[in-house]
């Protein structure tokens, strides 16, 4: 059984950000090591693991923006702080959120600082997966500065999505900062296109922020949201 299919047999339209990084990574697609905790113990073996720093984030089918319940904490150094992390997401979730269910706290490596992408897709019911890209994180909605293609988006489609949006001075280096690991967005952009055509229920996308590393150090999606037939991200 799929991913997908794992999903919608269990009623659900959304999948885990930990489904969705298996699936990213079942296409080639780079995400940080990343792993599952149910308590507090398997979130210390699991970041001893990994390795320090590490996010923290809330595993909840009821909550899509985790961010917005206090569902995450970033750059967490050792293990007093990890814990002091899983306990404070816990009272956040139960205080912002308490419909929701906690099934554990998915522990993710720390990507190095970069340039924050976004590269999404919706469906159309005529023309099939859209897929967009531009500035991510807290700068997608600000400057709305997006290009788009239809599915499949072949390299050479790629390349020219990245070169339209204003912001592709930023990636090719601007006022002093290191030119971006261009060749390693274009490949996402091709693979994500590639997922979209062989998994048709999905209905809407959102890697968010992927993050663009110097020139030669890759490009990594660190944060991600797949829904199923028609829901809202």
């Amino acid at each position: 059984m799929s991913i997908i299919e794992k999903a919608k047999a269990e009623g659900r339209n959304k999948l885990y950000e930990h489904e969705a990084f298996e699936l990213l990574r079942r296409y080639s697609i780079p995400v940080p090591d990343y792993g599952i905790a149910k308590d507090e113990d398997e979130a210390i073996s699991l970041a001893e693991k990994i390795g320090y720093p590490v996010a923290v984030k809330v595993i909840s089918k009821q909550i899509v923006h985790k961010t917005d319940v206090g569902g995450v904490v970033l750059g967490v150094v050792d293990r007093d702080s990890l814990v002091a992390a899983c306990r404070k997401i816990r009272e956040n979730v139960r205080a912002r959120a308490p419909y929701a269910d906690i099934e554990g706290c998915l522990i993710q490596k720390m990507v190095p600082q970069g340039t924050e992408l976004i590269i999404g897709a919706v469906y159309d019911e005529i023309f099939g997966h859209v897929v967009a890209f531009g500035l991510g994180g807290i700068l997608t909605e600000l400057y709305r500065d997006i290009s788009m293609r239809l599915v499949p988006v072949e390299e050479e489609d790629a390349w020219e999505m990245v070169r339209e949006v204003k912001a592709y001075k930023l990636l090719t280096g601007y006022r002093g900062t290191p030119p971006r690991d261009i060749h390693a967005i274009v490949d996402i952009i091709v693979k994500f296109s590639r997922l979209l055509a062989e998994n048709p229920a999905i209905r809407e996308a959102d890697l968010n922020p992927v993050i663009a590393l110097e020139e030669g150090k890759g490009a990594y999606v660190v944060d991600a949201r797949f829904l199923l037939d028609g829901e809202s991200l």
